[in-house]
């Protein structure tokens, strides 16, 4: 059975507010949480979960899992976050970390300015998964990477991506200053296809309705688009910003590919 103040805690979690008080984050979904369970760098605080679900855990699984709370599915239905609850429910440590002050030189990494839907985030994060990206910097005024509905639309993708929040102008500076290329994604510049792509380099995604902002536009390197088809045609005036960023981090690693592969 789970207590009020447990009821009061997670509900509280939907708040930026009160995951910083706690310093705890939500998660959902059989693999995410068993995810999370197994990876060394997170560490669970509580665990809420049928009685079913925690049979099959195993005895270092359940060592890792935190305090565990037997509850029902109607209970489970009363603290989650989705419509079609899961099986369990997890409250996770949120993790310390300090945004270096430039990405990582020897590799390609996102920044995204000001962006706010949440759906877009979790999914740049599997974008950024997928294609073996790790670092992520976001804006002060992003949209908090542990809010609920990030975690979720990430699929379990947060656990394998660092998420920073810093200053983007001091970021981009820093970069160029360690001569790795800033890249940034506007509605008119060199095509993405026909751009001289490197291996490294940090690429900047715009807010979902105002793009890149002028602060930012003025110490980008090199503007690229995505070209429509046929280029003359009368088309939408821009991608959603995750299509965009999927066809932005392909190319990028097409052309890796392509470099490591010439004879």
């Amino acid at each position: 059975m789970i207590s009020k103040n447990k009821i009061k805690l997670i509900r509280s979690l939907g708040t930026k507010k009160y995951r910083l008080q706690h310093g705890l984050f939500i998660a959902e979904g059989d693999k995410v949480v068993l995810d999370f369970i197994r990876d060394p760098e997170w560490k669970i605080e509580y665990l809420f979960a049928k009685k079913e679900w925690i049979r099959k855990l195993s005895h270092e699984d359940q060592k890792n899992a935190g305090e565990i709370f037997e509850i029902s599915y109607d209970e489970l239905k009363r603290i989650s976050y989705l419509k079609t609850p899961h099986n369990v429910l997890a409250l996770v440590k949120l993790p310390d970390y300090n945004p270096p002050a430039f990405p990582d030189p020897s590799a390609l990494s996102l920044a995204l300015d000001n962006i706010q839907d949440p759906g877009n985030l979790g999914t740049i994060m599997r974008i950024a998964d997928w294609f073996g990206i790790r670092e992520i910097f976001c804006s002060e005024a992003s949209v908090d990477a542990f809010n609920p509905k990030v975690v979720q639309a990430s699929m379990g993708s947060i656990i394998h991506t660092r998420i920073y929040y810093a200053a983007l102008d001091k970021l981009i500076t820093n970069t160029r200053n360690q001569n790795l290329p800033v890249f940034g994604t506007f509605l008119e510049g060199t095509s993405v296809f026909d751009s001289p792509l490197p291996d490294n380099a940090l690429v900047v995604f715009g807010n979902e309705s105002k793009g890149i902002s002028m602060t930012l536009a003025e110490l980008i390197d090199e503007k690229i688009t995505i070209p429509s088809f046929p280029p003359d045609s009368t088309t939408m005036n821009s991608l959603n910003l995750s299509a965009a960023t999927a066809i932005v981090c392909a190319e990028f690693r097409r052309r890796a590919w392509k470099n490591q592969h010439r004879e």
